[in-house]
């Protein structure tokens, strides 16, 4: 028997891990509802009409697509037929053609099977005339198909037949008699018989990954932002705007597994959609610091730059027309260095000149203050690239009404971000001295909301956690409290039958004074149930004998330094 594995990419979570997560999940969303922001939950599958175009190209390329249930052959087949019925129609109507050619030509010379073979093969169809939209290459398949020993047979033995039928008819209507036999021949039996001849060559010309999407309409979401955009869109109504919404679900990506990258993680999400004030983005450096203090996690660096300042960047090194592949570039600035991304660039038509203005500018060190005064000098003439900077000096201005200085995030010229939808502010976040990638990431997005028709522009700005890369660093930094590892408070040990019926006592009293309690549930040595109490790190046990019950004072045990008192249980309880 074949061992249970996992898919790659994904894990289980046990009890101990579990705990933690849930640690981290509530320090979250204790900061995301401080801030005012409300809980939401969207389907783990959405329509891969919501998903695709919205993360960029290699985005599309890493989302999960989910094929319809059914036979994949027989919905491959479904599907081709339906995205090339105009395809069948020109087919049979040259077919028709040829047939009724062949039909009248035999009838007033042979009808003899050998002679109906011969006109057959020297009837051409109507090929390359433009009249459908085949190409040459598939009218000619389509001649060498009919021509094919098995077709040839199978139509000119059917026209032999009606020929025999109408055999002896004086003067009879040949018109007529065809139009029957295009009814039930022509319109049933030749029909299908395209249909199959379509489907395959298109089967035998397909590739797998185009197979995919005549077979997928769903995919897992990518991420929280766009499933929320389109909740928005579609509950418009029923928002109070500006909308102030998190999430915490998991989401699916094709990656390619590593430390810190999975296929399947948590995102924490929190988005405020309907204004465009930059009280938002100062608001999300103010929980991402908030956040941080509370999971204990000190050295940090807050990433923040502009999307206008890199389309500024675009512009003033005349690479306007192709800021996209810029964006895509300086996003792996730190996973391949700065030589593979001039590489890059110049495999994609940027000028040399071009790439040396913008590394000048990527490369700039100095304060923030600094920064902005340097890219207004640079960027000033262009419309976005000073809408950008603005930006950036308003925002510190904001976060100096919070006690923050000018440099309590570092505005980095070079981050990008490669999801397509940013128009504004991007975030980042990194833990300093670990090896993992961000732990969080963000930005503003227009009108993203616009791609699923809705008439009113809603400019949103938002901020996601990665709960799995934030576990990862936090146990590589050992800055899990030890009661994150504590599942109960008490466990009731028993020596024997009667002490666990006395212990049930014990049991409901201290669960109805909100202390999570449990009992050993079977009658075995104390060594076991103590055993079980440090596998568990159940900090406290109470053990119950015969003398206890005799006394009413219960041996209460303190598991980590080993004392033991004689307690009452009300005694017990004002221990906690």
């Amino acid at each position: 028997m074949e061992k249970p594995t996992l898919p790659k990419g994904t894990r289980d979570f046990g009890p101990a891990m579990m705990a933690r997560r849930q640690y981290i999940i509530g320090v979250i969303k204790k900061v995301f509802e401080k801030y005012g922001f409300q809980q939401l939950e969207t389907p783990a599958m959405e329509n891969l009409s919501t998903l695709t175009g919205k993360y960029g190209e290699e985005g599309d390329q890493l989302l999960f697509r989910i094929l319809d249930s059914g036979d994949f052959t027989k919905l491959l087949k479904s599907k081709l037929l339906e995205s090339n019925q105009d395809r069948l129609i020109d087919y049979l109507n040259l077919v028709r053609e040829k047939i009724a050619n062949v039909y009248k030509v035999s009838h007033s010379k042979s009808d003899d099977l050998i002679e109906i073979k011969k006109t057959w093969r020297t009837q051409r169809l109507f090929v390359f005339s433009g009249a459908t939209e085949l190409s040459q290459d598939e009218e000619q398949a389509l001649d060498e198909f009919l021509n094919s020993d098995f077709i040839t047979d199978l139509i000119c033995q059917e026209i032999e037949r009606e020929f025999f039928k109408i055999k002896g008819l004086v003067d009879p209507d040949l018109d007529w008699h065809f139009k029957q036999f295009e009814k039930e021949f022509i319109n049933k039996l030749v029909a299908d018989i395209l249909r199959n001849h379509i489907v395959a060559n298109n089967v035998k010309n397909i590739s797998a990954q185009e197979s995919v999407r005549f077979v997928a309409e769903k995919g897992l979401k990518y991420d929280l932002t766009v499933p929320f955009a389109r909740y928005v869109v579609m509950n418009r109504h029923e928002v109070t705007i500006p909308f102030k919404r998190f999430q915490i679900q998991p989401v699916w990506r094709a990656d390619r597994p590593q430390k810190g990258r999975y296929r399947e993680f948590y995102q924490c999400d929190a988005d405020v959609i309907g204004t465009d004030s930059l009280i938002c983005e100062a608001e999300i450096v103010l929980m991402i610091r908030e956040v941080m203090a509370g999971l204990g996690i000190e050295d940090f660096t807050v990433k923040v730059n502009h999307r206008g300042i890199l389309s500024g960047l675009a512009e003033l090194a005349e690479a306007k027309e192709n800021e996209s592949a810029l964006f895509v570039a300086i996003d792996k600035l730190d996973k391949i260095g700065e030589e593979k991304v001039k590489e890059e660039l110049i495999s994609r038509g940027f000028l040399p000149t071009s790439i040396q203005t913008i590394f000048q500018i990527l490369n700039f060190k100095g304060s923030n203050l600094e920064k902005i005064d340097f890219l207004n000098n640079k960027l000033g003439n262009t419309e976005k690239g000073s809408k950008g900077t603005q930006d950036m000096m308003a925002l510190i201005e904001i976060l100096s009404k919070f006690d923050l200085h000018a440099d309590s995030f570092d505005l980095d010229i070079a981050l990008a971000r490669g999801l397509s939808y940013y128009t504004g502010g991007i975030f980042e976040v990194k833990i300093n001295n670990v090896a993992i990638g961000s732990v969080s990431g963000g930005g503003r997005y227009d009108n993203l909301t616009g791609v699923f028709g809705s008439k009113e522009k809603l400019s949103g700005v938002g901020i996601s956690f990665g709960l799995d890369r934030i576990y990862d660093a936090m146990e590589e930094l050992n800055l899990f409290p030890p009661e994150t590892d504590v599942s109960s408070e008490v466990l009731i040990a028993h020596l024997d039958e009667k002490a666990m019926s006395y212990g049930f006592t014990a049991l409901k009293e201290l669960r109805k004074d909100g202390i999570s309690a449990e009992i050993y549930p079977d009658i075995t040595k104390l060594k076991k149930q103590l055993d079980y109490a440090n596998k568990k790190k159940i900090p406290y046990v109470v053990v119950i004998g015969e003398d206890e019950m005799k006394s009413g004072k219960l041996s209460f045990r303190n598991m980590k330094t080993g004392d033991q008192q004689s307690l009452t249980l009300d005694e017990i309880l004002i221990q906690f």
